[in-house]
């Protein structure tokens, strides 16, 4: 049977024109020259009795796959992807087939997808240390037993992804959806996990003074994860686009700042001194005990390793891809503590959930935007211009 969905095929002189010319063209991205496209494909098959087949409802738009599209991401994540893949990782669907021993949830429910292949997934009898440690963001067999290479689903070739009218997952990586959640608010359980998972990684306290870079959707919800854990530690948010004013002082930010506002400010809001090189960016003596970048600009790197005092905390939310003009002095002068976050375990997941529906009403607008699967070129363009389109999270919906 053929499903409507969208592919990414790799290609490197297709990947060599989007990237050349995607500052000056945005829009060659989701062209005829992409590596991506819209077409007819054959539904994956199961690739195993304990596998289900899940029918999305909405399917949002990540980071990763515009850094993906765009090919501005690293070429890290190359040879851990097998290739055409179906993009789509953030995904509340319904399962529409079961094999024989997959266990609950079942055929007919609404569910949402943890996306990571770890061993367990792929059938991998003797796991991995971090997967017998409970540590399964750190699987090192992306590329063993039962599938194909791929990180995730979204970035497999044998499982599909959101991004159409099928995919495939292994029972375990499906979550039941609480009833108190719309699809709507259940559509970002996953990015949520993220989120909590990179607040479990710092040091918080109610004493602390925290800063977060970027207000898009894994900002939000990095924010939406500190306020959900009980956190009443002080958050210093700092927002590219005037509508995300609104959405930081929603979830609990207690001073707001607009990017691009003069150092000076954000070093008094900090309680930082600054000092003036002869050339160049301040240094910044003080600061915020923990800095969470949202974003991974070259820019908002910098920023961080600056804004944080000594013996602090930046942890890595946004996905860097090969940033440039990255001063790593601070780092070795403050002694700071840098962590990245890639993704959740099933127990984050599961405690994601939790807050999902504790917080529902506060994170109810953080879907804006809902495109069908056709319309995947205008869908591209107001995930990439949040600043127009005052959009938070884009989604595709399936009827």
């Amino acid at each position: 049977m053929k499903v409507w969905a969208i592919q990414y095929i790799k290609s490197v002189p297709r990947y060599v024109v989007v990237r050349s010319l995607g500052s000056r063209w945005p829009r060659v991205a989701t062209s005829p020259f992409a590596c991506i496209r819209l077409g007819r494909i054959e539904q994956p098959s199961l690739p195993g009795s304990e596998w289900v087949r899940v029918r999305p409802i909405l399917s949002g738009i990540c980071g990763s796959d515009l850094a993906t599209i765009t090919a501005k991401g690293s070429l890290y994540f190359s040879p851990l992807t097998s290739s055409p893949f179906v993009l789509g990782h953030e995904v509340v669907g319904e399962i529409i087939e079961a094999g024989k021993r997959a266990g609950p949830p079942k055929e007919g429910d609404r569910v949402v997808l943890e996306p990571p292949l770890t061993c367990e997934i792929r059938g991998i009898a003797r796991k991995c240390e971090p997967c017998q440690t409970g540590n399964s963001s750190l699987c090192v067999n992306f590329n063993g037993g039962n599938l194909s290479p791929g990180i995730q689903t979204g970035y497999c070739r044998d499982t599909g992804g959101g991004w159409s009218e099928s995919f495939v997952a292994h029972y375990k990586q499906l979550h039941p959806v609480p009833d108190q959640l719309s699809n709507e608010q259940a559509v970002i359980a996953e990015p949520l996990s993220c989120a909590l998972q990179a607040v479990r990684k710092a040091p918080l306290a109610d004493d602390c003074t925290v800063l977060i870079l970027g207000c898009g959707s894994m900002g939000a919800l990095t924010l939406a994860a500190i306020r959900g854990v009980g956190s009443a530690c002080r958050v210093v948010m700092v927002v590219k686009h005037p509508h995300q004013q609104e959405v930081a002082d929603r979830l609990g930010a207690d001073v707001v700042v607009q990017a691009g506002e003069p150092y000076p400010e954000l070093a008094q809001i900090l309680n930082a001194r600054l000092y003036q090189p002869e050339f160049g960016r301040p240094t910044a003596v003080g600061g915020a005990d923990i800095c969470f970048d949202c974003v991974g600009s070259g820019r908002t790197l910098d920023d961080a390793l600056r804004f944080t005092r000594g013996g602090g905390s930046v942890i890595l939310v946004g996905m860097p891809g090969v940033p440039r003009n990255i001063d790593w002095t601070a780092i070795w002068h403050k002694e700071l503590v840098v962590k990245g976050s890639y993704t959740s375990e099933p127990a984050t997941f599961r405690r994601a959930l939790e807050l999902l529906v504790a917080q529902r009403d506060s994170l109810a607008g953080i879907v804006g935007a809902k495109f069908p699967l056709k319309d995947y070129r205008a869908a591209v363009q107001c995930a990439l211009n949040t600043g127009q389109s005052k959009v938070t999270k884009t989604v595709f919906q399936f009827e």
